[in-house]
């Protein structure tokens, strides 16, 4: 199915929401036995746990007591109440992204940019953070970005640019598929397939490295195929 014009967005959460789990389906059924696909959420990068899926041992939360309870069975000190609480200027990152692991732990990842990502500077500027973390951390990442707004604004420039990834530009829509290599005396290894995107033409096949040497192929096309037809875009 050829690429859809996307300077208006209107139904594009849809398809995003969409295009995420036939991509998620594609690479379960390709995956090496040992790696595992999940659609997870940023934070797993960067706290110890796979993927983001919370450990629930980790803390478990007592009853709050009865009101039957008799008093003094519980410590106000071990729950004192805050010095200050108010609301502060930050948001919890919903934005969701394909992850997949190796014994727990996160080798690669998969980004299809959202409206949300890039509508503001603060949000262009948050969203190059966590694309490039991904790279930073020695996490392969395949970005996709078919929103051509705000109109000269390219997160594969701007990721480039906070890795010291000196490359042509690539405007929007494209995808980009980045490998993390080993550490060389000036930094790091940095590989790419970086593929510019036309409206009204098939999206291309694009290689997502899960080691140095190896790598799972994505079908763009025909992942973007299923999610459209699922959302009724012919």
């Amino acid at each position: 199915m050829p690429l859809h014009d996307w300077r208006e967005d209107v139904g594009f959460n849809g398809l995003h929401m969409a295009w995420q789990i036939a991509i998620l389906d594609w690479l379960q059924e390709r995956l090496p036995a040992e790696y595992r696909a999940y659609v997870g959420s940023f934070p797993g990068l960067v706290v110890d746990i796979p993927n983001g899926r919370p450990d629930l041992g980790v803390r478990n939360w007592g009853p709050d007591p009865r009101p039957d309870d008799p008093p003094g069975t519980t410590d106000p000190a071990a729950d004192p109440a805050p010095d200050v609480e108010t609301v502060a200027t930050f948001e919890f990152d919903p934005q969701m992204a394909i992850h997949i692991d190796r014994h727990g732990h996160l080798v690669a990842a998969v980004e299809l940019v959202s409206p949300r990502n890039k509508d503001r500077p603060e949000s262009r500027e948050t969203y190059t953070g966590r694309y490039a973390g991904y790279i930073r951390q020695g996490v392969h990442l395949l970005l996709v970005d078919l929103l051509p707004r705000p109109r000269g604004f390219s997160f594969a420039a701007a990721v480039d640019a906070a890795v010291g990834f000196r490359q042509p530009p690539l405007p929007v829509p494209y995808a980009v598929s980045y490998r993390v290599g080993e550490p060389v005396p000036d930094g790091t290894l940095l590989a790419a397939w970086r593929r510019p995107l036309a409206v009204g033409q098939p999206l291309p096949t694009l290689p997502l490295a899960l080691t140095v040497h190896s790598s799972v192929s994505i079908d763009l096309e025909y992942t973007y195929m299923q999610a459209a037809r699922r959302l009724y875009l012919t």
